[in-house]
């Protein structure tokens, strides 16, 4: 089967090599839709540490066609979406429902504790306990369960009440899952800080009340001008820059939350006196569970997320570095590989 290997910075590689099969408790998917994340663009330049050579890819669906001796429920022809985060199920953080914090955490091609191969390959083994059955769902819909996932249990952090004002910062596909997601959970008003003019556009075509552009405008008038105090502000970049401005953007009683992936040595300024005083928070979100996932599922299969207006380019295994070099150059917004094709 092909699969794409990193070899190192800026080293990407289709090769033949050998199709897995499934233990007794795993499942064999062909892999016929894998988003390309921004955790994928920071393990190929090198901006995450990652022992090469590694297959990503974390955002995928795909078809059963082997199930492992041990698995019920499962048979080759199911539809599926696969979670790539493993616990361990025994942890501290497991048992309490934080699987996401797992401290022995294994992800199928993302970012854990331990990496196993991921999903830019024709076939991968899965957990039977890391898929949800997708049914008629488009491949490419589906493949968003994951991203969406990690945006529900992003929301999921700042316990948002309905007709609070929430700004995102940050346009991108996750910012644009997060405009929806917001929406569907009862933001009164949502606005989205964004400098390329397509995205803005885009952003207010997915459900975004205002948008500004942070090259024209002074973000920190411009959008209490249009909204009035900010409840909530989600920084999707993962620039020390961006969010110390997220922070600064809410008032009282506010919290701030840190989606976008930041530098690993990154180091932000903050008023301790200002958390004290005005109770304000400052959150991470990280990856997501179980739970998050199927919720995720169940939202894509009755179509409250548009996915289509966000996918711009799609390609074979064998394009998945020039997705890379678009996304580094921020051409389009979610780039879609198909590596059966």
């Amino acid at each position: 089967m092909k699969s794409a290997t990193l070899h190192g910075p800026n080293s990407v590689e289709v090769s033949e090599r050998e199709r897995p099969e499934p233990s007794s408790d795993e499942l064999l998917v062909e892999i016929n839709a894998c988003g390309v994340c921004t955790t994928d663009l920071h393990m190929y330049s090198g901006g995450l540490t990652v022992d090469y050579p590694m297959t990503p890819g974390h955002e995928s669906a795909g078809e059963v066609v082997a199930v492992g001796s041990d698995v019920g429920g499962y048979e080759a022809g199911d539809r599926v979406a696969i979670n790539p985060s493993i616990p361990c199920y025994e942890c501290p953080a497991c048992k309490s429902g934080r699987e996401n914090l797992c401290t022995d955490l294994t992800s199928l091609g993302g970012a854990a504790t331990h990496i196993i191969e991921g999903a830019f390959a024709e076939y991968v083994t899965v957990p039977a306990g890391n898929v949800e059955d997708i049914g008629d769902l488009d491949y490419s819909t589906a493949a968003f369960a994951e991203p969406l996932g990690c945006c529900i249990n992003g929301v999921d952090q700042v316990d948002l009440t309905s007709g609070e004002t929430v700004v995102v910062i940050g346009a991108g596909a996750i910012g644009l899952l997060l405009t929806q997601l917001l929406e569907t959970s009862g933001a009164g008003t949502v606005v989205v800080s964004e400098p390329v003019d397509e995205r803005r556009e885009m952003a207010l075509e997915v459900g975004a009340d205002h948008v500004v552009d942070p090259i024209e405008d002074d973000v920190a008038t411009a959008i209490p001008d249009s909204a009035g105090d900010v409840d909530v502000a989600i920084e999707a970049v993962g620039l020390p820059d961006t969010i110390e401005q997220a922070h600064e953007l809410t008032g009282p009683g506010g919290r701030t939350l840190v989606f976008g992936v930041p530098p690993e040595d990154a180091t932000i300024e903050i008023s301790p006196f200002d958390v004290f005083y005005e109770q304000r928070e400052l959150l991470g979100t990280y990856s997501l569970t179980p739970d998050t996932f199927a919720r995720a599922v169940t939202l894509l299969q009755n179509g409250r997320i548009d996915t289509e207006t966000l996918i711009t380019d799609e390609f074979g295994i064998e394009g998945l570095e020039q997705a890379f070099e678009q996304m580094e150059a921020r051409d389009g917004l979610k780039k879609m590989v198909y590596p059966n094709q």
